[in-house]
């Protein structure tokens, strides 16, 4: 078999998916079979069956699969790739000693573009076509300059969410060199990459963060926050900035999983939307996946993969998590009652809806997440003729959730540009990718010691406390808002 990049057009010619399943995702979630979608450009110029297409098309053979929209990941720190399963036994505590207290520090510039650089790779190579960077390990603007290097490195698109672990919000904000950065490169860059700030807003009742928000307005910029992580945000937060005018329709409340219907309420009222990241919240302890309250108050919702320094990269595995974790609450809650589920509420199709068009909605680019004519040529085709998982296709939403996985995805285009196909990535070098990735697992293990590197993998707290407050930048602490708390958190940590 010739290398996919023989055989892929050349940038401009015309492309047809011809006699696919499509799942449109339109308003209505049309579904058509053996029907056609044509790209021409950087659009999707028309969709339908046995479509006329322009001279010199090139054609996919979609028959048998599903063609639908490219997925969107609306929160993954992707700098922590390099770490890639590393963490796969923490808690949530563990992983606040570990990158915002003891080793996040050591990540070098050419660190945070070792892990965009594999991460933005392998979020194309799941059909994932936009990627949110939570990027909270910018301790300087030459990790920014490094992080976005990467992003443009890769035919996908990215969405910058600039943060900074190590430092008050409301100082990294005002930084002239930080605004620099964001103003040049927002400038004639295409809509490609884009640009959010990311902070947490601890409850502190000073609202120190209200500086930061103010910056984020000036600058144009929506906010993207952890909301509702036990432990760690809360209420209060919510609270503080409803009060002082900093919701809007462009918030993204990333978990939102310990919140009261007071704070959905404040996120519904203000038009926010929350990005669930199910397997995450179900492992590292943030709280209970919160689709199953969130959908009851009209709340828009996207997915999510959070780190690959525990989970999976690919959102077949967040939306059947995400099914699964919501249907589990809802015959948990029957059963307390003594009642009996019949029939669920949360459908297939409603969260490959939050795969595709909630995050558009969530980023503000109605332009996405749908395949109609005049929207972005972000595609995918799900197809595997070596495999028996692939057929027979009954039921397309199903198939999708819970039968489909990242091998099965044959193709995918970005912005019209074919970057994956007949199941290899476009132009990837992943032999120079993977030595990259190398070269900053090496640099950790040399900058821990192989003795707190081994430790890392399985660490424990002193007296099996956590952190009151993992933001160290303010001296403010909780107060015991989800009960027991104290049994939970204990002093700040010291280190050591």
């Amino acid at each position: 078999m010739s290398h996919p990049e023989a055989q892929v057009p050349a940038a401009g010619r015309p492309v047809v998916f011809r006699g696919g399943t499509v799942l449109t995702m339109d308003d209505a979630r049309t579904v058509l079979t053996g029907a056609d979608v044509l790209v021409v450009d950087d659009r999707v110029a028309a969709v339908g069956r046995g479509l006329d297409v322009p001279e010199g098309c090139w054609e996919i053979d979609a028959r048998g699969g599903i063609v639908m929209p490219g997925m969107i990941d609306t929160h993954r720190h992707m700098w922590q790739t390099a770490m890639r399963g590393y963490g796969a036994d923490w808690t949530l505590t563990q992983y606040f000693v570990w990158y915002y207290l003891e080793h996040g520090r050591a990540f070098r510039p050419e660190d945070v573009y070792a892990g965009n650089l594999l991460s933005a790779w392998e979020a194309l190579e799941a059909g994932v076509t936009t990627t949110v960077d939570w990027s909270h390990g910018l301790r300087t603007v030459d990790h920014a300059e490094a992080a976005v290097d990467a992003l443009r490195a890769v035919p996908g698109r990215f969405v910058l969410a600039y943060g900074n672990i190590h430092a008050a919000p409301w100082e990294w904000t005002a930084d002239p060199a930080v605004r620099s950065f964001l103003d040049r490169s927002r400038t004639g860059k295409g809509d490609l990459l884009g640009f959010q700030l990311a902070f947490d807003v601890t409850g502190d009742p000073a609202f120190p963060e209200k500086a930061a928000f103010e910056a984020a307005r000036e600058l144009g910029l929506p906010v993207t926050t952890h909301a509702g992580v036990w432990g760690a945000t809360d209420d209060a937060g919510i609270r503080l900035m409803h009060e002082n005018g900093f919701m809007t329709p462009e918030t993204v409340y990333v978990h939102a999983a310990t919140l009261t219907a007071d704070s959905y309420h404040r996120i519904a009222a203000t038009g926010g939307s929350v990005s669930v990241s199910t397997e995450s919240e179900q492992s590292a302890g943030q709280g209970y996946p919160p689709t199953w309250q969130v959908r009851r108050h009209g709340i828009p919702v996207s997915l999510s993969m959070d780190t690959s320094v525990w989970w999976s990269g690919d959102l077949f595995t967040a939306m059947r998590t995400t099914l699964g974790a919501d249907r589990s609450r809802e015959h948990l809650e029957a059963h307390t009652r003594g009642d009996t589920v019949t029939h669920v509420h949360l459908r297939a199709e409603q969260v490959v809806d939050w795969a595709t068009r909630g995050g558009a909605r969530a980023l503000g680019r109605d332009d996405l997440g749908r395949l109609e004519p005049g929207a972005k040529a972000d595609i995918v085709l799900i197809r595997n003729d070596a495999s028996p998982v692939s057929f027979p296709l009954l039921n397309p939403y199903g198939h999708v959730v819970f039968q489909a996985q990242r091998g099965d995805v044959h193709t995918v285009l970005v912005d019209g540009r074919v970057v994956k196909y007949a199941h290899r990535l476009v132009g990837a070098d992943l032999p120079a990718v993977r030595r990259t990735a190398e070269a900053t697992v090496e640099h950790l293990r040399s900058a821990l010691g192989e003795e707190a590197w081994a430790a890392g993998m399985d660490p424990d707290l002193p007296d099996d406390e956590v952190l009151d407050n993992p933001y160290q930048y303010t001296a403010y602490k909780s107060d015991s808002t989800h009960g027991a708390r104290g049994t939970v958190f204990g002093e700040p940590y010291s280190g050591g």
